[in-house]
């Protein structure tokens, strides 16, 4: 080996480094920044998917940018403009936004792509731009064909940094040494980005306008600009479509969205590899057969599938089907020269199909309807793909996309049966239920947020403000309403309104103050059940995340707060930090009792929060009580965090409590730090 082709081996060798790196940093940041988001916005899972939104959109400008400056600019100009670029993202590096939580609830949305502007914005577009960037330069700097194998190794960063993050960099960092670290990543890509930015100087030819004679590159037709587009679009809309159908109706398991997000990738890293990579013979066979097998699930709309199956088998259809439309794309890749003006189509295919599922979806549909659009679309694109197969192809396809179709609009009218109302917003998807049963209680109206139970109400034989579900007499938190202050009136704290189920404890002079993120529950409560308008006590509701509305009140302090936020996949960590307990004992009266519901098949929060009840001197009690179907009553967990040495000394509770039991592998949770992973119960634990 001379000495240039060891150079040129220790070049690619860099290329591949910073490709590599900022990938690496690009798929960090984004837990990273999103968790500093949820707080503001109540630990809503909806910050979640509204991120993929902007992270897609911020990719597009960033091989828009990319595109631009490789075609556009003159080798020095390009060399200025990247440097220039670095530069500033490390100068406005570290910038912490305090937000005032108030304002994510004129539009949750455009807060959250605000906020990620000001934090993350220059950063990302730099990190976003290097894959196309760097292969554009490579490619016309040292006359190497087909470098795409820079893409797949993209993805393979970008796919180890999201399966370190939870594992390893959650459990084990806090936030601020996350944020730290990351910023000592991303300077040390700056300035080896940077320094290939300024040998381009020297090394990149000056651009000519080429005819095609003159490349030798086939024409590109409109045909395959529209593949560019729409395969990546509709590989897009489908993970995003996935990771909402499996976290809110099959398992709203925390993290879930992980595996999606790594099928989708895995299938980049392996169609980008090489031509070799994807057998399309088989790839064909296989992505008719999973379209066919998901519409039959969907078909049968009242059948279920356990979620040990649901998962593994929605993650592998996923990847099918985005292989299938990734190794498509593979194949109609252009020449090298074209190859920035191809990620620019692909990245605006993405952010198209991210965009459709995050913010046209909710404002369009009432329901979760975008993983059968999607299905019919794919069997479309597969029909538009295929179309030079011959009649029979085109009839097959045409056939499967009218079948899905038709699922769709069967599965559009189940989902409106027995439904009174389905309402949808940032927050997720509301639906309330009509049905008469158990026959004892007569007419049952049961709210539904995605498939979690957030209430029920019974209309008949005096059931009507008999607290139900989760809220028993025998239960923790009615332990605590009923035992707490005996012989004179109690005022109560409540975060989570849901149906209002626990105003029906309320006895005259007692005050009940509600705290809910989401305004169309407080519609669904007070127009469809009668809780709030039959309780004897004085009610009222506050809008907004619960931890900044109670730190802004200097009003009586509460002899119960109950905190019933914690059962969905997106747990707001903030209301369980050891700073969040210390605000409540602020508004604690001293005998006062803390209650939180951590009924859940899929975390274990009691080490939690007896972790934190021994930092802070407090005793902390679980309460398990069973069900009694008869009744409406739902097995349900609850811990109680108190001083008060009467109410512990009770029959009823001193029966019906265990002390709390910390674990040695879970941790303080405080505002700096916090882990999910230790807390996941698997298998799940049914409820």
């Amino acid at each position: 080996m001379n000495s240039f082709q060891i150079l040129m081996v220790l070049l690619t060798f860099l290329y591949a480094c910073v490709v590599f790196l900022s990938a690496f940093l690009l798929f960090l940041v984004q837990p990273i920044v999103a968790k500093q988001l949820l707080p503001i916005l109540g630990g809503s899972a909806a910050v979640w998917t509204t991120c993929l939104v902007f992270f897609q959109s911020a990719l597009l400008l960033g091989y828009l940018y990319a595109d631009t400056v490789a075609n556009k600019l003159r080798p020095r100009a390009q060399a200025v403009t990247h440097v220039s670029l670095l530069a500033v993202a490390l100068a406005v590096l570290g910038l912490h936004i305090r937000a005032n939580p108030w304002a994510a609830t004129w539009h949750p949305m455009l807060t959250v792509f605000w906020l990620l502007i000001l934090i993350i914005g220059l950063p990302y577009l730099a990190l976003s731009a290097t894959t196309p960037l760097l292969q554009s330069w490579y490619t016309r700097s040292f006359q190497a064909e087909g470098p795409y194998w820079l893409f797949s190794l993209s993805n393979t960063g970008a796919l180890l940094a999201l399966l370190i993050y939870p594992t390893l960099i959650e459990p084990h960092f806090t936030f601020k040494a996350q944020t730290r670290s990351w910023s000592g990543g991303f300077f040390l890509f700056a300035v080896l980005c940077g320094g290939i930015a300024w040998s381009v100087r020297q090394t990149l030819p000056e651009r000519r306008k080429q005819s095609q004679q003159e490349t030798g590159a086939p024409s590109i037709s409109t045909r395959q600009r529209a593949l560019w587009l729409l395969l990546p679009g509709c590989a897009s809309l489908l993970l995003c479509a996935f990771t909402n159908h499996l976290s809110q109706n099959i398992a709203a398991i925390p993290l879930l969205w992980i595996l999606p997000l790594s099928a989708y990738l895995l299938s980049f890293i392996i169609a980008f590899h090489s031509p070799q990579a994807y057998p399309r013979w088989l790839m064909l066979r296989l992505a008719a057969c999973t379209l066919g097998i998901l519409g039959y699930i969907a078909y049968d709309v009242h059948g279920s599938l356990p979620v040990q199956v649901a998962v593994p088998l929605y993650c592998a259809a996923l990847f099918v089907l985005c292989f299938f439309f990734h190794g498509e794309l593979y194949r109609l890749r252009p020449a090298s020269e074209s190859a920035t003006g191809f990620y620019l189509l692909l990245s605006l295919g993405s952010a198209l199909g991210s965009l459709f599922v995050g913010v046209i979806a909710p404002n369009l549909f009432r329901a979760n309807y975008e993983l059968l659009i999607g299905l019919v679309l794919a069997a479309l694109l597969a029909l538009f793909a295929t179309w030079n197969f011959g009649i029979m192809a085109r009839l097959f396809w045409t056939a499967g996309a009218l079948a899905l179709l038709w699922v769709a609009i069967l599965q559009a009218r189940a989902w409106q049966q027995d439904a009174l109302v389905q309402l949808r917003s940032f927050y997720g998807t509301l639906r309330v239920t009509e049905t008469h049963w158990p026959p004892q209680a007569g007419t049952t109206r049961t709210l539904y947020n995605g498939t979690i139970q957030h209430g029920t109400q019974y209309f008949a034989n005096g059931m009507r403000m008999q607290p139900a579900s989760y809220y028993a007499p025998s239960s923790g938190v009615g332990l605590a309403l009923r035992l707490c202050c005996t012989g004179r009136p109690k005022r109560v704290g409540i975060v989570g309104l849901g149906a209002g189920a626990l105003a029906a404890y309320g006895q005259p002079g007692d005050v009940l103050r509600f705290y809910e993120l989401d305004p169309l529950v407080e519609r669904v409560a007070r127009e469809l059940f009668t809780y709030l308008r039959e309780t004897p006590a004085q009610t009222d509701v506050v809008l907004g995340d619960a931890r900044f509305s109670i730190s802004r009140e200097h009003g009586q302090p509460f002899d119960v707060l109950i905190l019933d936020a914690f059962s969905g996949d997106a747990v707001p960590i903030h209301l369980l930090t050891q700073q969040a307990l210390a605000l409540y004992r602020k508004h604690l009266t001293p005998d006062g009792i803390l209650a939180f519901h951590i009924s859940s098949q899929y975390l274990d929060l009691e080490p939690v929060l007896a972790r934190e009840a021994q930092q802070a001197g407090m005793h902390a009690i679980t309460v398990h009580s069973g069900a009694n179907e008869s009744r409406g009553i739902f097995v349900s967990d609850w811990v109680l965090l108190t001083n008060n040495e009467q109410f512990l000394a009770q029959p009823d509770v001193a029966r019906s409590a265990h002390p709390s039991v910390t674990r040695r592998n879970v941790g303080l949770w405080t505002d700096d730090y916090s882990s999910i992973l230790p807390i996941l119960k698997w298998p799940p634990r049914a409820f």
